[in-house]
């Protein structure tokens, strides 16, 4: 019996003593796997900040250079329409320039181009037949007749 016991003790004592032991260095050494960890983590916080920020910059650049485009093209439109005005020969021949500016302002505009339907009548989700075809939902529709 006491050769069982022991058979029995000394593992286990063996099992916590080995616990024991790796507690204790798990604990005396925190620059193992989880600070590697830590540190990866970190890292890529840092380059997912960066990345916003680099977004956001772009973002930006990109709207301050789509206003100066605007800008200049609005400075290109007065040019040519005092250009237009000072250098025309005769009033048809500056009419005609005016009017050749502007029409690419009515079309950039996209709200006149968009109307109101003119009919009261709600669109229809069939197409319609006449009076003389059998319609799909007909009892004798897609048979032959003799």
């Amino acid at each position: 019996m006491e050769q069982s016991l022991m058979a029995w003790l000394l593992p286990v004592l063996t099992l916590l003593a080995g616990i024991g032991i790796g507690f204790v260095i798990a604990r005396a050494v925190p620059g193992a796997a989880p600070s590697r960890t830590q540190r990866q983590l970190d890292e890529m916080q840092e380059r997912f900040e960066a990345y916003q920020s680099e977004v956001v910059t772009h973002f930006n650049t990109t709207a301050n250079l789509v206003r100066k485009l605007t800008k200049s093209y609005q400075d290109v439109q007065e040019h040519l329409s005092e250009g237009a005005n000072r250098l025309a020969l005769d009033e048809m021949t500056r009419q005609r320039l005016l009017a050749s500016l502007h029409e690419d302002d009515r079309y950039s505009n996209s709200k006149e181009r968009l109307r109101a339907p003119t009919g009261t009548e709600a669109p229809k989700d069939y197409a319609p037949k006449g009076d003389d075809v059998t319609g799909a939902l007909s009892d004798d529709f897609g048979t032959i007749k003799h």
